[in-house]
């Protein structure tokens, strides 16, 4: 047998591994918890898109006369399979429907019945099994985005003054942001929305704490006293809490209505904080007043001086005044009444429909406020005010501790179903408010759902999402590590994050709470530098969208590894003492030390093991994907750890494949669950294999045959040279045999940089580290010839070139190999459509799809007259617009597809007419044939059973109880599909089988309708197009690509480097038994760059190629300095790779011993060919006329400031001179210099340069008059 590989040699010290998680979860679980499609609607939790649907429903009118509520939603099959919208440029959807009930509640409309409709909202992208969306052909990811997570926080500033700030900030899930902050005077505002300031008191009397006495009590800061003389005596020296008002009331009589009105008057008495004397008290037992506010005499009574400065400030007395009052600032408008003053607050904290914390929001406030409100009460309460102010006091007495911002419990991940979820919801109230408008119209009228609904609505704002969102992304598709790591992204950016220019050194940092959530290492260099990172291996995003990562636990010193490991979020880590995974442990689990490194929030204290909560599961937890690849990362500089990882993501997937010798055991997950080779499902026997499919023969047991419509050969096509996003190609070969005997999950297939079912994404090669003549300075790489020769590192990259035919004003477009003055041999590899042949070989400038294009008739020149006279009218009204090869293109055609629509006349449609009808007749049959399977493999397994009565969705009892089963009674049955799968017999085990038996059914009667869908909708529209478009001309070009000097290369220790000199074989530096090596390296790029894991790695493979063994060491975990010695002693090789070379020119040997191994190298995708650009003329820039600039545009060089300094400190003043005017952008000077050079004149003198004008334009633009003085 082929199949199956020699396991490597694992280092690892772990004994009992953690599984892995499946590496797509994030994305494909989220997505299917948003669309439940596989749970029963009644079933549906309040997540996702049911949840979406509920919020915005039910919809009434103005009046509440109608009523529009949701019932269910469902989902239509695709109409093309993912491959076929890629290749037409189409988005891989499904249509949406909801099912709506209409009815009305006024009883004067008794004709209006209620209506029950399913209604087609618009087609919703879907997602891929390899969890990506394809959008107008093109597959792109939805990256999850890392956000502040609702709830309070709280933090301080720091005034100019050098006073400390204090504040807490409430953030919702959606409604007003308030922020409570203390100012330099010692009082308390309120800020809504970041704008509007009011004392919180003013707050506090709005809400229902009316008097300073309630506010007072609160806090428990007053105490009442009653007013009499002997009374008040003793409180002498007391200071006041609240102001002591003189009240009366004056009767006036209103002008406009002669009534007599009340009216309540106040006189301030005394003030707060006024200290009692005998005189105070004469003057409050004159005012009258029953009771008086004192302060407490308490030590708390200057924690709480903020309340009372803040009630000085306080221009408000009452709940009315503070309503009003909180209304002006809000609205900067005086309040029409009481109630609408009133309403405001409400409407900003207590509403359901504009404010909510959201679950997360509720969980965050009642754990960090200790407080015990229920999950269900999502907006804020008078408790959780209280309970912040109270905190925030705390604060400013130094009693509590301000929030890390950047600690992962503050942070969670929205995930693309919560994307989709909150998108669904703009989209859907949207359509709410066109419903209600709509309703309102349609007053007497009888109306159904559909008529409400605009379908448009909710699609526009999906497809914006996706085609426009910074966090859909087109997916990068250079290998499968590429893929894997991009859906695995999070990031900080985008709508609701962080923007670069904002960021600071704080948010982009390592936190100690990323320890098994975010790597470390793994994120990119430059503006985005920790904004944009990657999820750990083993890591989790929880319900609530916070990174959880799993944990051993520790009992009295015993670790468990008999039960799975739990997994803990951020907040739950919080002081656990937790010990690394490597500890040593006996069979049981029980730690063999007196004394364990442990690891608690940022600090690592040394511990008694019986003092432990938990260990790590595995060394790697720490890092993500790209940084577990990496062998021997324990050896290198983070610096480098990180370019390694993110130039593993640029490596060219080559056409002969390597896996590494020295792996990290992490390569198999990798290539698996990418999700590009073909696992078998089963265990089974290989039938045929050829390049392009693999039949297999599956062993079922009876049970699965009886209920099995398919047969039980599985034919699976091979992806054959399919261009990926970046253009590298996928190409899968098979690994199996004809006779194999293949087991589940085995892999079957193996291409697009995996061998073997393991990641292969370079090769191996033979590496001296010495210099080579000075070619392999500053990084530079010296490759043997026999590389290039071998096809070592040779990949294969495809072009997409399309063209579109379009319906103009002059007429149609049309594909033609007839183009008007082109000769012959330019058109001899055009087919009759224009399109080039498969298999011809292209070069620049070739025509690779004739296309001609009416052009609008101008007079024609007596010349023109002429030749026209001569030659016929061919030429004169079409104009040449084929695609041609662009300048470095060089390639085979490997592949060319043509999409047309449908052209509609009177013969055509009637001939479409037929079509359909003959399809529908051939369909018939097809679902006739498969009710008899259905019926044949019914009656086999509930022959001689009685019935039990079964019933259709209606109710209606299709197959009577107690009669025995016959094939007569089976085939009578009209519909299998709405059957209400209930008992059939009495025995269970039938039961099922007969249930699995019509599922089945269901699922190819449903595949059915929709290839019929689709055949149908091909014959009367044609191929789908977008719109304007007749035609779509599509050549595929394959070009294979050797490696060149200016390709880069590297290994996976970030030691990075652009091939300088490809060598004779003979010329390279030869070992002691002849074998010359295949690449030189510069030994200066190890030591300050401090990547020593590039020279362990060198020479444990070095000792895996001689042995023929591969071997895995784990990060952190890895092959030991002794170990390495071992295999190298058993290999006959010398230590550390310390070897003689001899110089391949002269034979003689070099005078140092070189450090000689095998090292796995990668191709990158910056390649030189993709580079290398020169221009002579070329297109101009419209206003200022100098040369474009960049490949694509087929642009100059740009001769900058410093160049020209270079050329005035030489004097070369004619050559300035010629650069900056007739070689950039003096217009008419550019033509003369052209006429004088075919003329072999001498040049004339520069004119005056485009660019001038424009600025003395600029200028007039300011208004000054510039002339130009001759």
């Amino acid at each position: 047998m082929l199949s199956t590989q020699a396991e490597r040699l694992n280092f690892s010290s772990i004994v009992n591994r953690t599984e892995y998680p499946d590496f797509l979860d994030i994305q494909i679980k989220s997505f299917q918890d948003f669309f439940q499609l596989e749970t029963k609607s009644e079933e549906r939790g309040d997540e996702g898109l049911y949840n979406t649907f509920m919020e915005n429903f039910p919809i009434t009118d103005s009046r509440n006369q109608f009523v529009l509520e949701f019932l269910d939603y469902f989902v239509d099959p695709p109409r093309y399979a993912i491959e076929e919208c890629i290749e037409r440029g189409l988005t891989y959807s499904v249509p949406l429907k909801a099912r709506l009930k209409l009815y009305c509640t006024d009883p004067e409309h008794e004709d209006f019945e209620t209506i029950v409709q399913d209604v087609y909202l618009g087609t919703i992208p879907y997602m891929t099994p390899s969890g990506t969306f394809c959008i107008n052909g093109a597959e792109r990811v939805v990256v999850s985005q890392l956000h502040r997570s609702p709830g309070v926080f709280f933090g301080q500033s720091f005034h100019a003054n050098g006073t400390k700030l204090y504040s807490a900030r409430v953030i919702p899930f959606k409604g007003s942001w308030i922020e409570f902050a203390t100012d330099i005077n010692q009082v308390m505002y309120a800020y809504i929305d970041r704008k509007k300031k009011l004392p919180v008191t003013t707050l506090f009397r709005a809400i229902g704490f009316e008097r300073d006495k309630d506010i007072l009590e609160i806090f428990d800061l007053a105490e009442e006293a009653k007013v009499s003389k002997t009374g008040l005596k003793k409180y002498l020296g007391r200071k006041l809490a609240a102001r002591v008002l003189n009240t009366w009331h004056e009767d006036f009589v209103d002008e406009d209505t002669g009534e007599v009105v009340s009216i309540e008057r106040n006189e301030i008495v005394l003030d707060r904080d006024t200290i009692l004397d005998k005189e105070n008290i004469e003057e409050i037992l004159e005012a009258g007043v029953k009771t008086i506010l004192l302060h407490k005499e308490s030590n708390e009574q200057g924690d709480y001086a903020i309340i009372h400065n803040t009630l000085q400030k306080d221009p408000t007395n009452s709940e009315k005044e503070a309503v009003e009052h909180i209304y002006r600032q809000l609205r900067n408008a005086e309040p029409p009444d009481e109630e609408t003053a009133r309403g405001i607050i409400d409407k900003l904290f207590f509403s359901d429909q504009r404010y909510s914390l959201g679950e997360v929001g509720r969980y965050r406030m009642n754990k960090k406020l200790g407080l015990d409100i229920g999950m269900d009460k999502q907006v804020l309460t008078k408790e959780d005010i209280i309970t912040i102010i109270k905190y925030l006091i705390e604060l400013i007495n130094s009693k509590a501790e301000i929030d890390d911002i950047d600690h992962l419990s503050n942070r969670r991940v929205r995930t693309v179903g919560e994307q989709l979820s909150s998108q669904f919801g703009v989209g859907l109230a949207r359509m709410a408010r066109t419903i209600r408008e709509r309703m309102n119209v349609r007053d007497n009228e009888v109306f159904t759902p559909i008529d409400l609904i605009n379908a448009k609505t909710l699609s526009s704002v999906i497809n914006s999402f996706f085609g426009t969102n910074q966090l859909s992304q087109f997916m990068d598709q250079t290998n499968p590590l590429a893929e894997i790591t991009h859906k695995r992204r999070l990031s900080a950016l985008g709508p609701g994050g962080l923007s670069r220019e904002r960021a600071g050194f704080e948010v982009r940092d390592v936190h100690y709470t990323h320890y098994g959530r975010l790597c470390p290492i793994e994120t990119p260099e430059g503006p985005n530098i920790g904004l944009i990172s990657s999820l750990s291996v083993f890591a989790k995003v929880n319900s609530m969208g916070f990174i959880e990562t799993p944990y051993r636990k520790v009992t009295d010193g015993v670790v468990d590894i008999k039960n799975e490991p739990t997994y803990l979020s951020a907040e739950e880590e919080e002081e656990k003492l937790i010990a690394q995974a490597t500890v040593e442990v006996d069979g049981d689990g029980k730690i063999l030390h007196d004394k364990v490194i442990a690891r608690m929030e940022g600090d690592f204290p040394v511990i008694n093991p019986n003092d432990l909560h938990y260990t790590d599961v595995a060394p790697n937890q720490i890092s993500s994907i790209s940084a577990s690849l990496i062998p021997f990362l324990e050896h290198d500089d983070a610096n480098r750890a990180l370019m390694g990882s993110n130039m593993m993501r640029q490596a060219v997937p080559l056409l002969r494949v390597d896996a590494p010798i020295v792996g990290t055991g992490l390569e198999r997950q990798v290539a698996s669950d990418s999700r590009v080779l073909i696992n078998a499902e089963g265990s089974g026997e290989v039938l045929y294999v050829d390049a392009n499919e693999i039949k297999i023969r599956y062993d079922r047991t009876e049970d699965e045959a009886k209920v099995s419509f398919d047969s039980d050969v599985k034919t699976y096509p091979l992806i054959k040279f399919r261009k990926t996003n970046q253009g590298t190609s996928i190409n899968l070969k098979p690994i199996v045999v004809k006779g194999d005997k293949v087991n589940k999950g085995q892999v079957l297939c193996e291409g697009y940089a995996t061998q073997q079912g393991e990641l292969a994404l370079g090769r191996n090669m033979k590496v001296a580290f010495m210099p080579w003549k000075g070619y392999n300075f500053e990084d530079a790489i010296v490759i043997s010839e026999k590389v290039v020769r071998e096809d070592i590192f040779t990949s294969i990259h495809i072009d997409e070139y399309s063209l579109d035919v379009r319906d103009t004003k002059l007429g149609n477009e049309e594909l033609t190999n007839d183009i008007p003055n082109v000769s012959e041999e330019a058109t001899k590899d055009l087919d009759e459509h224009g399109m080039i042949r498969v298999g011809a070989e292209v070069k620049p400038g070739d025509i690779l799809i004739g296309k001609i294009t009416p052009k609008g008739e101008s007079d024609p020149t007596p010349e023109e007259k002429l030749l026209r006279a001569i030659f016929g009218d061919k030429a004169g009204d079409v104009k040449d617009a084929s695609l041609k090869a662009s300048p470095s293109l060089h390639g085979v055609v490997i592949e060319k597809k043509l999409f047309a629509r449908a052209v509609k006349d009177k013969r055509k449609r009637a001939q479409d007419k037929d079509d359909i009808m003959a399809l529908e007749a051939q369909y018939d049959r097809k679902f006739d044939e498969l009710k008899d399977v259905l019926v044949e493999k019914l009656f086999a397994i509930v022959n001689g059973k009685t019935a039990q009565g079964i019933f259709n969705d209606l109710g209606e009892e299709v197959l009577p109880k107690g009669k025995k089963f016959t094939l007569k009674m089976l085939n009578a049955v009209d519909d299998y599909a709405h059957l209400v799968s209930g008992k059939w017999t009495t025995d269970n085990h039938t039961n099922k089988l007969v249930a699995d038996l019509i599922h089945n059914y269901k699922i190819k009667e449903n595949d059915l309708q929709g290839s019929l869908r689709r055949e149908k909708f091909t014959i009367s529209v044609g191929d789908e197009l977008p719109a304007g478009i007749i035609k779509l001309a599509k050549v595929y070009i394959a070009k294979k690509r050797k490696l060149k000097v200016g390709d880069k290369m590297a290994g996976r220790h970030g030691n990075k480097g652009i091939v300088a000199r490809i060598v004779r074989q003979e010329d390279m530096p030869f070992l002691e038994d002849g074998t010359p090596v295949d690449i030189v390296l510069n030994p200066l790029g190890v030591p300050s760059r401090m990547n020593i894991g590039q020279i362990y790695e060198t020479v444990l493979g070095w000792a895996g190629q001689k042995l023929g063994r591969k071997y895995a060491t784990p990060i952190f975990d890895g092959a030991t300095i002794d170990q390495i010695n071992g295999f190298t002693d058993e290999a006959g090789i010398p230590r550390y790779g310390h070897t003689y070379l001899y110089d391949g020119g002269t034979g003689e040997r070099f005078d140092q011993p070189a450090t000689v191994g095998v090292i796995y190298m990668l191709k990158l995708g910056h390649m030189v060919d993709d580079k290398m650009h020169a221009r002579s003329i070329g297109p101009y820039s419209l206003i200022t006329q100098q040369p474009l600039g960049g490949k694509a545009q087929f642009g100059g060089q740009r001769f900058g400031e410093m160049e020209v300094w270079a050329l005035e400190a030489y004097g070369a003043s004619s050559t300035l001179r010629e650069i900056l005017t007739v070689k950039s952008d003096d217009v008419i000077g550019r033509a003369k210099t052209y006429e004088s050079i075919v003329k072999g004149e001498p040049m004339p003198d520069p004119g005056l340069p485009e660019s001038f004008n424009v600025l003395m334009h600029e200028l007039k633009g300011l208004g000054l008059d510039i002339r130009l003085e001759e």
